[in-house]
């Protein structure tokens, strides 16, 4: 028997939840729930936090103006994951919006855009991220929100990082072609996944990665992969070594 119930609609709320308590709608959610799910009093969801776990909630009787559900019994406990931190070049919006989905379905703890010097994205919007990201939990069943972080400059990061934090480099230049044997090189903790711009990263940038004891190299295979697919399948690497699907 499947652990979630993909029948169920859900949906991500800000409000702490405890049985017996009501949960105020914003008015998006409320055009949601009336206009797009047709729901009327008295009707279930199953509501999310990213901190309380999941639990059933009924739309209780409303106003014109307002919309509020009445939380029912809890269905699951919170759920943690592996503590990874996905890097990235950000990308233009429609190829971003999917990675960043891809990601959190693959369960990383934090998104942390870094500009390189070859980043085409003009700007990054973290509320678009965040939304994006609530999206895939709720239609995945997952529990865990990333934190989405603000972009910084990739030398910065490097500059500040904490080297506990192994940094994985996807790098088509890796002069070792299995992946397997450098991950396993990595003691078992937290861990970061870094993917690069589409036009790769600069020479200097390159550099910098290559000097850091805490940098481990991996390739990708032997095809050069677009960044968004690469995100899919370095998390799926990590995840199967380092992560939660041991």
């Amino acid at each position: 028997m499947s652990r979630y119930d993909f029948h169920a609609q859900r949906l991500f709320v800000e409000a702490d939840l405890a049985e017996g308590g009501t949960v105020a709608c914003t008015p998006a959610q409320a055009n949601y729930l009336r206009n797009v799910l047709r729901l009327n009093a008295g009707d279930a969801i199953l509501v999310f936090n990213g901190r309380d776990g999941e639990w059933r909630a009924e739309l209780a009787e409303a106003g014109r103006r307002t919309t509020a559900l009445t939380v029912g019994a809890q269905v699951r406990p919170q759920e943690g994951g592996p503590d990874i931190d996905y890097l990235f070049a950000p990308l233009k919006r429609a190829r971003l919006d999917y990675m960043v989905e891809k990601a959190t379905e693959m369960g990383v703890a934090r998104l942390r855009p870094v500009l390189t010097r070859r980043t085409v994205a003009e700007r990054v919007n973290v509320e678009r991220m965040r939304a994006h990201a609530i999206e895939a939990a709720e239609q995945c069943g997952i529990l865990r929100l990333p934190e989405v972080r603000a972009p910084e400059k990739l030398e910065r990061a490097i500059a500040g990082w904490e080297a506990a934090r192994p940094i994985v480099f996807c790098d088509e230049d890796s002069a070792e072609s299995c992946p397997f044997t450098a991950l396993a090189r990595i003691p078992p903790g937290p861990v970061a996944v870094l993917i690069g711009p589409e036009g790769g990263f600069d020479p200097s940038e390159r550099e910098l990665l290559s000097s850091q004891p805490f940098v481990t190299r991996i390739s990708l295979g032997p095809r050069i992969l677009r960044a968004d697919t690469a995100a899919v399948a370095a998390l799926a690497l990590v995840n199967a070594v380092l992560g939660d699907w041991r």
